[in-house]
Order: C-alpha cells, then sequence, then structure tokens
C-alpha cells in the first residue's frame, strides 16, 4: 500500500500580500469576503526565552498589562469597545511570542486597528496597573498551577530538560520573581519589545488591500520603531543524561510524564515527530492507546504530542494509570514501544491515516480567518517565509516511513529525555 496525497488542501490556496512599513512593522494581508467579518492578529517576537532568569514571568504579566489602558482608550476599554461592536478579543503568550488578536464585523477594522496601534505606542505602564496586574498573574498561578492535580506537570519537565537552557520555565513564571518585580523593569521590558519592528500585523477576511493599506499606514506608519531585539540565545543541549524526578502531588491516581528534547521548529526533523507523536497515540488503533488502554489496560489515558519551540522543544507522552497501576509497568511498555519505532520502520497503513489527520487539520485551520491569520503570524515570525501557508503541508505528506524511525532514534533515546512520576501524597 502507498500513500496518495489528496487534493484537499488545493482547494485552500491563501492568496496574501505582505510588505513592510518605513518603521519595520511586517504587514500581512489576506482577504476573503465571504462574510462580513475580519480578523486582526498581531504578534510581539517576545516569549518567556527573552525574560532574565531572575524576571521569569513578564512576557505573561504583558500580556495582562496591555489591556490595561493606553493614552486614548481606558482600562479594560479595549474589551468593551470590541465587544460592543459585535466582535471577541483576546491574546495569548508562550515561550517565543506574544499576541493579540480580534474578530469583528468588517466594517469596525478601523476601531481595531485603532485600538492596536494606540497601546503599542502609549500604553499606561503605570504602578498601578503593574501591581493590579501582578496580583491577577498570581492568582491565575495559583488556580491553574499550584493548586490543581498535576498542576506543575509541564513546570517541571521543562525546568529539569533545559536547567540553564532557553526554556527552563513556563510562561507563568515564578511566584518569587512576581513579588521581586518592579516598576522600572517592566517600563524597560516594553520599551524592548513591544515595538513595530518587532511585531507582524496580519489582517485577515472581508477586506480590499488598497483600503486597508491605508488605514495600516495611517495608525501603524507614524509609530516610531526600537531598539533592535538581541537574539543571541545559547544553544538546546541534547543527550545530557536521563533525568528523573518523583513528584507526591494532591492526587488519587498516578500519572508518568516523559520528555525528549527535539530541535526547533524550523528543522526538518519536526514533520516526521509530529506524524510520530500521532502513530503512537491518536485513536484507539494508535500503539501506546492500544496496547496501555485497550489491551493491558494499565492506563485510563495516554496521550503523545509535540511542543514544539523556536529554539527547541519536547515530544511528550503523558499516560494516566488505572486505579492500582504500578507506573513502572507503564514506563516498560512506553519503552518497548519507542524501542520498536527506533528500529522497525512503521507500517504504510500508519503512516497514511496520520498523513490524512494532519492534512484534514491543516486544510480546517485554513479556512478560518483567524486560523489564516494565526498559520501566516508563525510562518514570518519563525520562518521568515509566510508563502509556507501554502505549502508546509507538503512537508508532511512527503514523509516516508524510514524518516520517522530515523529521527525516532535520533532524539527518542534514554539519554535525552526527563521521566516524572506522579504519586499521591499518601504514598510518600
Amino acid at each position: 500500500m502507498f500513500f496518495k496525497q489528496s487534493t484537499l488542501i488545493s482547494q485552500v490556496n491563501v492568496d496574501f500580500v505582505e510588505y513592510d512599513l518605513e518603521n519595520g512593522l511586517h504587514v500581512i494581508l489576506t482577504k476573503d469576503n465571504s462574510n462580513p467579518i475580519v480578523s486582526i492578529d498581531i504578534w510581539y517576537h517576545v516569549g518567556s526565552k527573552d525574560e532574565d532568569t531572575n524576571r521569569t514571568g513578564f512576557a505573561h504579566l504583558f500580556e495582562h498589562m496591555m489591556f490595561q489602558g493606553s493614552d486614548n482608550v481606558g482600562k479594560a476599554e479595549h474589551f468593551s469597545y470590541v465587544q460592543k461592536a459585535g466582535g471577541t478579543v483576546n491574546g495569548t503568550t508562550n515561550q517565543d511570542r506574544t499576541n493579540y488578536f480580534e474578530s469583528l464585523p468588517s466594517n469596525q477594522l478601523e476601531l481595531a486597528l485603532w485600538l492596536e496601534s494606540d497601546r503599542m505606542s502609549t500604553l499606561n505602564v503605570t504602578q498601578e496597573n503593574f501591581d493590579n496586574q501582578r496580583e491577577v498573574v498570581k492568582e491565575e498561578k495559583r488556580q491553574r498551577y499550584d493548586n490543581v492535580p498535576y498542576g506543575t506537570r509541564f513546570y517541571n519537565l521543562f525546568k529539569l530538560a533545559f536547567k540553564n537552557q532557553p526554556y527552563g520555565w513556563i510562561p507563568i513564571g515564578s511566584m518569587e520573581h512576581l513579588n521581586d518585580a518592579d516598576l522600572s523593569y517592566a517600563q524597560n521590558f516594553y520599551n524592548r519589545f513591544y515595538n513595530p519592528n518587532n511585531a507582524v500585523l496580519v489582517i485577515s477576511g472581508d477586506i480590499e488591500y488598497d483600503k486597508t493599506k491605508v488605514l495600516v499606514n495611517k495608525y501603524f506608519g507614524g509609530l516610531a520603531n526600537g531598539p533592535e531585539v538581541n537574539r543571541n540565545y545559547s544553544s538546546v543541549i541534547f543527550n545530557q543524561g536521563e533525568i528523573r524526578d518523583t513528584v507526591y502531588d494532591n492526587i488519587q491516581i498516578p500519572a508518568l510524564y516523559i520528555g525528549y528534547k527535539i530541535p526547533g521548529v524550523t528543522s526538518k526533523d519536526i514533520y516526521p515527530l509530529a506524524l510520530l507523536s500521532s502513530v503512537l497515540s491518536s485513536g484507539r488503533s494508535s500503539r501506546l492507546y492500544g496496547e496501555l488502554v485497550y489491551k493491558k489496560k494499565l492506563a485510563k489515558s495516554v496521550n503523545a504530542f509535540i511542543w514544539d519551540l523556536e529554539l527547541g522543544g519536547l515530544f511528550i507522552i503523558t499516560a494516566t494509570a488505572l486505579k492500582g497501576t504500578d507506573l513502572n509497568d507503564i514506563e516498560k511498555v512506553i519503552n518497548e514501544e519507542i524501542e520498536k519505532i527506533n528500529n522497525e520502520n512503521i507500517t504504510a497503513k500508519e503512516l497514511e491515516k496520520v498523513k490524512n489527520s494532519s492534512e484534514s487539520e491543516f486544510t480546517n485551520r485554513a479556512l478560518t480567518d483567524l486560523g489564516k491569520a494565526d498559520m501566516l503570524a508563525n510562518y514570518w515570525t519563525f520562518y521568515k517565509n509566510t508563502s509556507l501557508i501554502n505549502s508546509d503541508i507538503n512537508n508532511y505528506l512527503n514523509v516516508k516511513e524510514e524518516d520517522i524511525k530515523n529521527t525516532a532514534s535520533k532524539f527518542l533515546n534514554n539519554n535525552n529525555r526527563v521521566v516524572l512520576y506522579y504519586l499521591p501524597k499518601n504514598n510518600k
């Protein structure tokens, strides 16, 4: 059996135009007049890896700060303006970038551009706003990480895998660092990273290119650029030896977390690794799910996925045990399945299945205005090749069985991983 590439992706070829303003802002426009909706997506090339090691959590803190008002917009009014116009608005932060996005009726495009340009240039970085949002972030950390079962799992995986390297912490940061932070550091952070020349603006949906270019220039063309961002990061180090730890948590059921270090997003190895994660855990017939959940009945759930980032990342396998199951037995099965992958090609049928799923997911994402905007921003920010939105799927579809085996043997070995056992506190 061989894999036959479908024609699905040809139906969603994304047309776009892109250009730079004099201040360095990269602008990408893509038109779809089928619905009277427009999405605006701004990516700032700053994430938690850009923080000082004793001031973690600032990139995420600034996601909150950016909604606290600017010269012409009051505190929290960004939300109310967009919502009253019939739209939605939000922001996200990861280790590499922070983005802000709105979707709203297309006749409200100018409103969104005004809001984004005002806070790009005149954010109110005041002591009151800083103190208020610092407390909000601290409470978020308590509720989402510190005081929930298994909440520290990714914090611990990244801390151990990337000790003294980029990605040694996750965006929520340290409570100690948030407590010690001061206003001057916050102001310097804003001045360093929140500038046109460190951002990409994507506008997707019901627009006309010429009219939109005029509006972009009106609201962003006069903004001053900022200092050049120093991106002299230390390298990710592979194969440093297996790291193991046991965490006694407020949980009832044991869980296992394994993270293998992988290269950055632009590496050709990412494509077979992504497909491999689906081979292992996507659907009932996948290798780990079939073995651990259905055949051996050792786990109630199992998952594998890649956390791919600009400089490196993790191939993560998680398994939640059935009550009374020893995590050693689960780990043994995972090790056996990884060993098989390292030594034998997967079947053509397995590869066909995961390629079809990847193509479907890629296509569905490219069919929405916000999905297109996010993909375009991603391909510009990390690849400097926006046209990949129309060709990157082929890098998945062209993966061969031996590519998966070769890439797995390169990165999925015990010398390149962290293993975490999460056990109930009463087992201590």
